[in-house]
């Protein structure tokens, strides 16, 4: 069973070392180019887990991701016109 998770923008200083953080969490991307990890970890143990990445020699930054924190029910949303729109009727 999955819990909630949280993710972690991981910023390393080379993109080899990456693999090194399967062991922290889900690695979900990996950027060579631009040197960073989004990584994925169990809600309860982020805190735990972002003191452990930061103390790695190769990790430049942790970042944690907002999107848990952005609202997806919007209350003053309009309909879509096309969807209130029966195509049966001509049928």
């Amino acid at each position: 069973m999955i819990g909630k998770r949280i993710g972690l923008a991981v910023w390393v200083n080379h993109a080899k070392s990456a693999r090194l953080l399967k062991k922290y969490g889900n690695i979900h991307y990996i950027s060579r180019r631009m040197k960073y990890v989004i990584i994925y970890v169990d809600a309860d143990k982020a805190d735990q887990v972002v003191v452990q990445l930061e103390k790695l020699n190769f990790v430049s930054k942790v970042e944690r991701s907002h999107r848990h924190e952005i609202p997806i029910v919007y209350k003053n949303s309009k309909p879509d016109k096309a969807k209130e729109y029966d195509y049966r009727v001509g049928l």
